[in-house]
């Protein structure tokens, strides 16, 4: 017994650890396709088709192989993720930035709803009042943001769809747990997210002829943070922690996000919004410490006994 927690605990902490890790390497994506000139779409399709690519190689060095019914266990990942990419990148070019994120931020309290109801996951009410905390954060980053494009109602039921495409993807990896790997369930979905976003490239008109130089600098970056670090190792932390935990983690993106393009970008960083950084980021370590303390409560019922 002894044994099996403190197995259940090092694998919360690694989880914890791994989710960390994983949205900042989000984060710091999203500022490199800043600097791509491709448009929203190609940048996609050129990115999640390379991350595919490098992974069957690697897979293939490995000796492993790409199982043909990939693409069909990982369909509803898939089409979450490919619907998300699309989604949002056309919600950033039509509204502002702030209600495109704003509107991305509640992510966390529709997981949370599902992770509770269909998971079985507990959320204790002190957990709930930090995400509730985190939450508002964000909320104080995004709206002390300056300088966004004009607002449209179009991008913001874009944004909305976004939402609920990333959410259906977080609920989805959590479902893969004991079908198909980590990485399985990440080639899949990056499948699925080229089959998608090419043909609706090619219906929207935008120009997906081959990158230049130093696009394809800000494609590999995207691929190995986004991709390689991001995506796996999110998709692997999320069978060892709490789904909604794993939500609540995305807050860090906006937070680091900011922070990156104001070191490396120069970009306006305010007094209002680093005091509101510091909020997320300290009810996200009360959060952790709370799930990565022995008092906490497991994040799944023990599986019963199956006959011989």
């Amino acid at each position: 017994m002894t044994a099996a927690l403190e197995r259940g605990r090092s694998e919360m902490a690694s989880g914890l650890l791994g989710a960390g890790i994983a949205v900042s390497a989000w984060a710091a994506g999203s500022v490199v396709v800043k600097a791509i000139s491709l448009d929203g779409l190609a940048v996609g399709v050129y990115r999640f088709g390379v991350f595919v690519l490098g992974a069957v190689v690697v897979m293939q060095l490995r000796g492993q192989r790409l199982r043909p019914g990939i693409v069909r266990d990982s369909a509803l990942g898939g089409l979450a993720l490919g619907a998300d990419i699309a989604l949002f990148f056309s919600a950033v070019k039509l509204t502002n930035v702030v209600n495109a994120t704003l509107i991305g931020s509640l992510q966390p309290i529709l997981v949370g709803v599902v992770a509770a109801k269909f998971f079985g996951e507990s959320i204790r009410g002190r957990d709930a009042a930090w995400s509730l905390v985190a939450l508002l954060g964000v909320f104080g980053v995004i709206l002390a943001s300056n300088g966004t494009p004009e607002w449209s109602a179009a991008g913001d039921l874009l944004a909305v769809g976004a939402l609920i495409s990333w959410s259906g993807y977080f609920i989805a990896s959590k479902q893969s747990k004991g079908r198909m790997t980590p990485m399985e369930f990440t080639v899949g979905t990056a499948i699925w997210v080229v089959l998608i976003n090419l043909p609706l490239a090619v219906a929207f008109g935008q120009d997906l002829s081959w990158p230049g130089g130093a696009d394809w600098l800000g494609i590999g970056a995207s691929v190995l943070l986004g991709g390689v670090v991001g995506h796996i190792l999110m998709n692997w932390s999320l069978v060892r922690i709490p789904l909604w935990v794993g939500s609540t983690f995305t807050l860090l993106i906006p937070v680091v996000a900011s922070l990156i393009a104001w070191v490396f970008l120069g970009e306006a960083l305010s007094w209002a919004q680093g005091a509101c950084m510091a909020l997320v980021l300290f009810a996200l370590f009360v959060i952790v410490r709370g799930q990565a303390s022995p008092a906490a409560a497991p994040s799944e019922p023990e599986p019963e006994p199956q006959p011989a």
